[in-house]
C-alpha cells in the first residue's frame, strides 16, 4: 500500500520475490475496501485537485478523527447527494463555501446541520479586504505625498483634469487618471471605451459571450465590465495596483537629484546593484515626471529636482496588518496600521469591520452577532465587503453554525496533503480508481 508500482517492484526484488510493477498494482487493486457503513456523525467534505485548475475530486472524512471514508471523482452536487443518500447517518456536515457542496448536502442529508469552515470564512474576508485596500491605495499615496485635493499641479494651462468620482481615491498626477503631461492615461481611456462598448452590446441584446467574440476580448474580461454598471470601480482597480518599482523609487529619486538623469543609466545601475529585474520602460515612465514639459534634458534645460518618493505600503502588507491580531503586531506594524487608518476613513471603517468579525469568530458569537455585523456592513460604503456580505446571506445558516459550533474542516486539510503525496508517488499518471484505493486504505 505504501509503495505499490515500481517502488514496490524494486522492494520485492530486494526481498528475493521478483514481481512486475503491474503485478504489485493488481494486488493493491484486489484488496477489499473497508466495510461500508453509514456516514460519520460529523462528516467533513473538501475538494482536491486531480489536475490543478481543471479536474477536481471530493474527499469525505470523519471530521473528528480525520480518517478518510471515501473519494468521489468530481465535486458536483449530484455526486455528493447520491453518496449521502447511500450512506445515511451524517448529523453535521463541515464544508467550505462551495455552492455545489451546499446543494448536495441539503439534498442528500436534509436533516444534517451544515457548518461553513471558519478558516475559509476568514480567508474569503481577507480576499475582499485586499480588494478594498487596493481600491483605496490612492488615498495612501496622496496622504504620503502631502498632495492637496484637486488636479495635479503639472496639468498644462488650458487642459482640464477629467472629472471622475474616482479621482479622490487615486494618486494625483502620474499613476492616477492623468499622465505626466496632464492627459488622460491610455489605460484609463481604454477602460472607459471597453466598458462603454460592452454595455452598448448588452443593451442591444447580445450575450456576454457574443460581446466577447465581437470585441475580441476574453469572456472573463467582458464579465468584469458587465458586472459593473459604473466605470469608476474599474478605473480604481486599474490605476491603483502595486508596482514592482515601488521599493526602488526612493533610490531613483536620490540618484536623480545627484545628477543621474538617464533612465537607461538608472536602470543599468539598479539591475547591477539592487537586483532590479524589471524593464527599462518602467523606469522611463517614472522619471518622465521629473523632466521639462518637452520631456528632454539638455544644456540650459535642467531636469526638475525629484521630490522624495512617498513610502506607500503594498496592498498585501496593509491587508496583513488589518488581519493580524493587534497584540501580535510589532511596533512598526502598529505604527503602519495607525497611519493607514488615519489617512483613509474607508480603511479605518474596514479595520473596524474586520475586528468585529474576528471577535465574533473567536468567541463563537455567530448566533448573537452575525446578523448585526451584516447589517452594519451593508449600511457602510464598502462595495467589496458588500459582495462578501451577499455571499454570507445566501449561506447564512451554515455560516452562523460555523461561527457558533466547535466543528470545522481542519482535520481534512491533512488528508488533502496526503492525497497530494500519493499522487506525486504515482507521478500523476494513475487513474482515479487506484488513487481512491490507495487513499482509503493508506495507513494513517
Amino acid at each position: 500500500m505504501a509503495l505499490a508500482g515500481r517502488p514496490g517492484a524494486r522492494l520485492a526484488a530486494a526481498l528475493g520475490v521478483p514481481a512486475h510493477s503491474s503485478t504489485v498494482l493488481r494486488l493493491v487493486m484486489a484488496l477489499p475496501d473497508p466495510p461500508s457503513g453509514g456516514a460519520p456523525q460529523i462528516t467533513g467534505v473538501d475538494d482536491f485537485a486531480l489536475r490543478k485548475g481543471r479536474v477536481y475530486g471530493t474527499v469525505i472524512a470523519d471530521a473528528e478523527s480525520g480518517g478518510v471514508v471515501d473519494l468521489l471523482p468530481d465535486r458536483q452536487a449530484g455526486t455528493l447527494e447520491a453518496w449521502l443518500k447511500a450512506h445515511p447517518g451524517a448529523e453535521v456536515i463541515c464544508r467550505d463555501r462551495a455552492g455545489a457542496y451546499a446543494e448536495g448536502a441539503a439534498a442528500g442529508a436534509p436533516a444534517a446541520t451544515q457548518v461553513a469552515d471558519r478558516w475559509h470564512l476568514w480567508h474569503n474576508l481577507g480576499e475582499y479586504a485586499e480588494k478594498a485596500v487596493a481600491a483605496h491605495r490612492g488615498c495612501l499615496a496622496a496622504a504620503a505625498s502631502g498632495a492637496p485635493d484637486g488636479p495635479p499641479a503639472d496639468v498644462p494651462p488650458g487642459q482640464q483634469a477629467p472629472q471622475d468620482a474616482t479621482a479622490a481615491a487615486l494618486p494625483p498626477g502620474p499613476g492616477g487618471l492623468l499622465d505626466v503631461c496632464g492627459r488622460e492615461r491610455a489605460l484609463v481611456a481604454r477602460t472607459r471605451e471597453r466598458h462603454a462598448a460592452v454595455h452598448d452590446l448588452l443593451a442591444a441584446g447580445h450575450t456576454q459571450a457574443g460581446a466577447a467574440r465581437i470585441l475580441d476580448l476574453d469572456p472573463d474580461t467582458v464579465h468584469r465590465y458587465a458586472s459593473q454598471p459604473d466605470v469608476a470601480p474599474l478605473l480604481v482597480k486599474a490605476t491603483s495596483r502595486d508596482s514592482r518599482l515601488d521599493p526602488f523609487k526612493p533610490w531613483i529619486t536620490r540618484r536623480w537629484n545627484e545628477g543621474v538623469t538617464s533612465a537607461a543609466a538608472l536602470h543599468a545601475e539598479m539591475a547591477a546593484t539592487l537586483g532590479w529585474a524589471g524593464g527599462l520602460r518602467a523606469v522611463q515612465r517614472y522619471v518622465a515626471q521629473f523632466r521639462p514639459a518637452d520631456g528632454r534634458t539638455r544644456a540650459g534645460r535642467a531636469a526638475r529636482p525629484a521630490p522624495p518618493a512617498p513610502a506607500i505600503p503594498k496592498s498585501r502588507q496593509v491587508t496583513r496588518w488589518l488581519l493580524t491580531r493587534p497584540a501580535r503586531l510589532d511596533p512598526a506594524g502598529q505604527a503602519g496600521l495607525a497611519a493607514v487608518t488615519a489617512a483613509c476613513p474607508h480603511l479605518s471603517a474596514l479595520a473596524g469591520h474586520i475586528r468585529a468579525f474576528a471577535e465574533m469568530m473567536t468567541r463563537r458569537q455567530g448566533l448573537l452577532a452575525l446578523d448585526d455585523w451584516l447589517t452594519a456592513v451593508e449600511a457602510d460604503d464598502q462595495p467589496d465587503l458588500h459582495s462578501f456580505a451577499r455571499g454570507i446571506r445566501l449561506d447564512q445558516h451554515a455560516v452562523t453554525a460555523g461561527l457558533a459550533l466547535p466543528y470545522s474542516s481542519a482535520a481534512l486539510e491533512g488528508n488533502v496533503t496526503k492525497i497530494k503525496m500519493i499522487k506525486r508517488q504515482m507521478y500523476g499518471r494513475a487513474g482515479f480508481p487506484l488513487l481512491r484505493k490507495r487513499v482509503i486504505l493508506h495507513p494513517r
